[in-house]
């Protein structure tokens, strides 16, 4: 049976988390140098409510800025492995666009080297790192996984909704079934922008979760799955995936 939690951008909303009795927050660990600063209060607070964390990683920035991404985005994720760890994360979502329909396949392949070198960091720190989709259909993700064998994905169900005809969703889970560690649900209306990532409770919007979460339970799922909506909006959403993903 899939293991439902809430996100959490900050303690104060980890405190909502574990008031409503989830069991996990996926928190935001985004710059070393704050969360450094926090872990006495993010240990204090999963243990007031008996939760475990997942992590959040930051966004890359220039997708197709090698250098930024080699020199300096990959020592600050190196870094919040290990606080990470501190903290108990095992499992964490980073995003690291891969869309060789708009890239040029060089650049694909080096990202790939660089998506090599992060799982490696993080396993050596007990984590499972798992990549988000964005904009990319399953084919875009196949070169890392047949490269990277450790690499997991976090399929986000509400961007798969974005920026395509029919959600991708489909093509990730019946082509890399196994390699989907944890699920991101939010609805919205579709879109062809970032803007039309509207994070909105399930029935909200067009995503067809009753469809998507009836595959996810005939290829057997049981793993995590963060409702990505406000606290508020969680219970509600948490009805829903139950009637189909439960």
């Amino acid at each position: 049976m899939a293991i439902i939690g809430g996100r959490a951008h900050s303690i104060e909303q980890i405190h909502e988390v574990g008031k409503l009795g989830y069991p996990y927050a996926e928190i935001s660990l985004y710059v070393p140098e704050r969360i450094e600063g926090e872990i006495d209060e993010l240990l204090e607070v999963k243990n007031q409510y008996g939760l475990f964390y997942l992590a959040h990683y930051p966004n890359e920035g220039d997708p197709v800025d090698l250098a930024n991404l080699r020199n300096r985005f990959l020592p600050r994720l190196k870094r919040l492995f290990e606080l990470s760890a501190s903290v108990g994360v095992r499992k964490g979502t980073f995003h690291f666009w891969l869309d060789e329909r708009r890239m040029a396949h060089d650049l694909v392949l080096q990202k790939i080297e660089l998506i090599a070198e992060m799982v490696t960091s993080a396993k050596s720190r007990g984590i499972v790192l798992c990549l988000e989709n964005l904009s990319e259909p399953y084919p875009s993700f196949i070169p890392a996984f047949d490269q990277v064998p450790d690499l997991r994905m976090t399929l986000d169900i509400g961007h798969a909704q974005l920026m395509t005809e029919e959600n991708t969703s489909f093509g990730f889970i019946r082509n890399c079934f196994d390699r989907i560690q944890h699920i991101h649900v939010h609805d919205n209306k579709g879109g062809a922008s970032h803007k039309d990532d509207l994070h909105l409770p399930l029935g909200e919007g067009i995503v067809d979760y009753p469809r998507i979460f009836s595959l996810l339970r005939e290829k057997g799922y049981a793993s995590t799955v963060t409702m990505e909506v406000k606290p508020f909006e969680m219970a509600r959403t948490r009805s829903e995936i139950l009637k189909y993903l439960s």
